[in-house]
């Protein structure tokens, strides 16, 4: 994927077109969720980095955006860059294009290079939206981890608890509910030479899944839903 593809370096209108759009988003969605950021501080300043939220409604996204003011990039279907004016604002914003029905090793090597660019990511490591309190091992997709490993950034969980109530799925209508984000402290992954081993990658998202429940019940805790009880595992509830 060459550079075009990724959108080039921002001239001076495009961070001033970005800040603007970023802004407006902001207040709208302050006003409408009166979300607040919990561990704002946990965000790397300079550093690349994923950002990897739990993902419950279509409002993940944009309020996930919320947490910090640098330009996240996003993956998007080539599709929506048909439009060349629709194009310009997503790439503006932070999006790229990947052609749909390319493999998955090829999108990940375009999120590799987007970071090693030096720039922040969006990766949802559940894949598509979920539902309920818990973030399921069998749900976890090990991209995230992989691309953090290649490229040497760290991944940042991101629970946020409110959005599934705002825009529960087939709704289409956004309620005004309040939204909290959590950002949890950077997971970083070990350093390796040369190839990736599925083990380090396999432990890397489990590890990254325990840190994702745990924001996620801290925001959820914050909104003020109780945290429900968790699965017992079958050889535990033999021995008991």
């Amino acid at each position: 994927m060459n550079e075009s593809d990724l959108g080039r370096e921002m001239s001076r209108v495009d961070r001033f077109a970005y800040r603007f759009f970023w802004s407006l988003l902001w207040l709208l969605l302050k006003a409408w969720f009166r979300f607040r950021v919990v561990g704002k501080e946990n965000l790397p300043r300079e550093e690349p980095y994923i950002l990897a939220p739990v993902h419950r409604s279509y409002l993940d996204t944009p309020v996930g955006g919320m947490a910090t003011s640098r330009r996240l990039r996003f993956l998007g279907k080539e599709s929506l860059w048909k439009s060349r004016l629709g194009g310009r604002f997503l790439t503006i914003v932070g999006g790229f294009p990947v052609e749909r029905g390319t493999a998955d090793r090829a999108a990940l090597r375009a999120c590799q290079e987007v970071l090693e660019r030096g720039e922040p990511m969006v990766m949802f490591p559940e894949g598509t939206r979920r539902h309920g309190p818990v973030v399921l091992a069998e749900e976890m997709h090990a991209g995230p981890a992989f691309v953090a490993t290649r490229a040497g950034v760290p991944i940042v969980p991101l629970g946020i608890a409110g959005t599934d109530h705002a825009m529960p799925g087939g709704s289409p209508f956004i309620r005004p509910t309040k939204v909290f984000i959590v950002v949890g402290e950077p997971l970083r992954p070990p350093v390796v030479e040369g190839r990736v081993q599925r083990r380090v990658v396999e432990e890397l998202t489990e590890e990254l899944r325990q840190r994702m429940q745990a924001v996620f019940d801290e925001a959820q805790r914050l909104a003020g839903r109780p945290a429900l009880p968790r699965p017992v595992p079958l050889e535990q509830a033999d021995g008991d």
